[in-house]
């Protein structure tokens, strides 16, 4: 299989908060907009506070077409101080690696008790000697990327997003959700056969891909009081009415973001439509009609709760702990993110696609700040999955669209897909695991853009110009 993603190509939560506080405080000029647009874009001064480990260079972006929007966006460039590269790079060459044990050195490459010695050897050096994250970060950078201050219920936040706006007057806005370990990385690879198939004044979309809070470049959720699946919704939701798309857009997400996308279309009238990757099945499903590779599917999802789960309830119920843990040490990190990128492939993908999610999730120090959706969703004993509660199955008027993975952790069948909402689009594929967006580029895009195409008019959007 060719790795369809492979692409060339920050921070303690007080260093975070100072930045933040930073966006906030900053006083800027306002930059007149194309006619189209009511937005307000502030030119920021390129100073980040001196205590941050990561050194961001805010800029205009004169380069996109901006919708009606209501809020004050602010561009910016992602830029890693030279410091924080350094101290990555001497966290690397100090951390001493445990030596080989029979589960870590398993012969004919076997994975199944986890990281392999010799392949974290491999991984750790070509991170400390040859891996460029200057060429990961420019690339990056041919997108556009912005925060915007929400102010919610339970909290004040700061969600960074990329977005690709276009300038057909209906084009429809389209919302793209990440999960753990995932980042706005995954979606790069569509990003960019999209930017290459359409220009802005054809371009049939307003496409928006957010750090979900507490990943990356937005903001944690609060540490003064608990944050649920209905929060960061209702925040995702506000980020889409704060660029002006009230009246409708749709959304897509996988693993976390289906979740999350799922809610957005049972509480907020204004999410018309939801496709996702489904990866999480009811107890029982005795009585649903499977293929027999739906069959094959589900004995490996059973397989995966026995043997590959123990990390999500870990997550779950101490989440506090394995948070220090992952941000103590870069090392520890990459063994810990490294061995799901691994196990969760249909084929392993490049190494350097790894370090480069791994390097992320470091300089922006988001490993204990992004553990939060697993409380909700995987606590022992608790149904707290969206896919599995009858609350929030999506209504019936609005469409939604599920795309089969082979290779996912857990794929759900067509039928019981079926049961939670009115599933107007679904496609089986034939390869493909839990990174569908990066390893099944083409195949990912299709599906979303006929979906789409066909939900439109169910959804409200008026085809016509």
């Amino acid at each position: 299989m060719h790795w369809q993603g492979s692409r060339d190509l920050t921070a303690s939560r007080s260093c975070r908060r100072a930045f933040y506080g930073c966006l906030r405080q900053t006083s800027g000029v306002a930059h007149q907009q194309p006619a189209t647009s009511s937005i307000s874009v502030l030119h920021k001064s390129t100073t980040s506070p001196p205590d941050c480990r990561r050194s961001q260079h805010l800029k205009m972006t004169s380069s996109v077409a901006l919708p009606n929007a209501n809020s004050k966006v602010t561009p910016f460039t992602i830029r890693v101080s030279d410091d924080s590269l350094e101290q990555l790079k001497e966290l690397m060459r100090i951390t001493p690696i445990t030596s080989e044990t029979y589960e870590s050195s398993l012969p004919d490459g076997d994975r199944k008790f986890g990281i392999r010695h010799d392949w974290l050897l491999k991984a750790i050096k070509e991170w400390r000697d040859t891996f460029d994250w200057r060429k990961h970060e420019g690339h990056m950078n041919t997108f556009d990327h912005f925060h915007m201050n929400i102010d919610d219920k339970v909290g004040e936040f700061h969600v960074h997003f990329m977005a690709m706006f276009s300038k057909k007057k209906d084009a429809v806005p389209l919302m793209l959700l990440h999960g753990w370990p995932g980042s706005f990385l995954e979606f790069l690879p569509a990003l960019d056969k999209l930017r290459k198939r359409y220009l802005a004044d054809d371009l049939p979309y307003h496409l928006i891909v957010p750090s979900l809070p507490g990943y990356a470049f937005s903001s944690p959720p609060p540490v003064d009081k608990d944050f649920g699946i209905e929060d960061v919704a209702r925040v995702m939701d506000q980020l889409m009415l704060k660029l002006g798309f009230g009246n409708g857009y749709m959304v897509q997400g996988g693993d976390v973001g289906s979740k999350i996308a799922r809610v957005m279309a049972v509480k907020h009238d204004t999410c018309k439509a939801n496709f996702c990757i489904m990866e999480d099945c009811p107890d029982d499903i005795s009585n649903m009609d499977c293929s027999a590779t739906e069959e094959e599917g589900l004995q490996r999802g059973r397989e995966f709760l026995r043997t590959g789960s123990s990390y999500a309830v870990q997550h779950a119920t101490k989440p506090s702990t394995i948070g220090f843990v992952l941000s103590s040490n870069p090392v520890a990190l990459l063994a810990w993110i490294g061995e799901k990128h691994l196990a969760w492939t249909e084929e392993d993908p490049p190494v350097s696609l790894i370090l480069e999610s791994v390097s992320l999730y470091w300089l922006t120090q988001c490993a204990a700040t992004c553990l939060w959706p697993y409380r909700i969703f995987y606590t022992p004993g608790v149904n707290g999955n969206p896919h599995n509660m009858a609350k929030y199955k999506i209504p019936a008027s609005k469409p939604f669209g599920y795309s089969y993975y082979p290779h996912e952790l857990y794929p759900v069948p067509r039928s019981w897909a079926a049961t939670t909402g009115n599933l107007s689009f679904f496609r089986a594929h034939e390869k493909g695991g839990h990174f569908a967006a990066v390893e099944q580029t083409e195949a990912f895009l299709k599906d979303l853009e006929e979906f789409v195409q066909e939900s439109r008019g169910a959804a409200g959007f008026d085809d016509s110009e």
